[in-house]
């Protein structure tokens, strides 16, 4: 594989990952409908991503998912279960872009670039949804929730049709978001 063919599968796998940090689901079920289409190509140990059962599961997963994040509350239970899950399913999406790749390269930039996107994002929105609780008592989450689920949407989709696209979008918010790689010392 050329360093090419890498830069873009990673940049695919970050998109699709950061979603998952998201909502777990939600790029799951997108990647195997594209794999399903034949949109996506996967490394041959993912193929199982876009049969029918992996792709009802997902989608009823990711259905029961985005409602039970609009119950203030739930939301936080959600959270301690989905933030582990997260980083196995960027992983997971992250390894399953790159192929014709040494195995110990594909699973240490899988876990670097999906677990750790995915760990990223999950950790912000539930740092966010905790001040949304404290500041409404719950009441603003369910919109929040909505936000989220619709950008995890938007981007899996623009993650499979537009990688590169995803992967500086992704770039240029955790930048912005986070103050830059290092984060900013503030003086008061």
């Amino acid at each position: 594989m050329e360093w090419k063919e890498i830069a873009l599968s990673l940049l695919m796998g970050l998109g699709l990952s950061a979603c998952c940090g998201l909502r777990v689901f939600v790029p799951m079920l997108f990647a195997g409908i594209a794999l399903r289409m034949g949109w996506l190509g996967v490394n041959e140990q993912f193929v199982w991503l876009g049969n029918y059962t992996s792709i009802a599961g997902f989608g009823i997963a990711a259905f029961v998912e985005i409602l039970a994040y609009k119950i203030p509350f739930v939301d936080h239970l959600l959270d301690t279960i989905t933030t582990p899950a997260s980083i196995v399913a960027g992983t997971i999406l992250s390894a399953s872009t790159l192929f014709n790749i040494d195995p110990m390269m594909q699973w240490t930039l899988a876990l670097l670039v999906g677990g750790g996107s995915a760990g990223l994002l999950q950790t912000a929105t539930t740092l966010f949804r905790g001040t949304s609780t404290a500041t409404t008592g719950g009441t603003a989450n369910p919109f929040f929730a909505m936000v989220e689920s619709t950008i995890a949407i938007v981007a899996s989709i623009i993650s499979i049709i537009l990688p590169l696209i995803a992967g500086i979008i992704f770039l240029v918010v955790s930048f912005l978001f986070f103050g830059g790689l290092g984060g900013k010392d503030k003086v008061s």
